[in-house]
């Protein structure tokens, strides 16, 4: 029998540039949660990595975020 492979998730949100380092250094603080990639630079458009077991930590850190950071979600 083989090992198997996490599912990963993921979704799609936006959030002004001015504030994209930021968020980024703070999601990726908490170690092996999750990972933020940018798909459209020119609309700010960032997509993060999770895996699926971790998705209810991963929305209560994003919901403790929306206070302090404008991001909203796209998909």
């Amino acid at each position: 029998m083989g090992v198997e492979t996490p599912k990963i998730d993921s979704f799609l949100f936006a959030i002004p540039p001015a504030e994209i380092v930021l968020f980024k250094s703070i999601f990726e603080s908490y170690d092996n949660l999750a990972t933020l990639r940018t798909e459209d630079p020119q609309l700010h458009h960032m997509r993060i990595y999770f895996s699926a077991d971790t998705r209810a930590e991963v929305d209560a850190l994003l919901t403790s975020l929306e206070p302090r950071f404008p991001i909203r979600r796209l998909d």
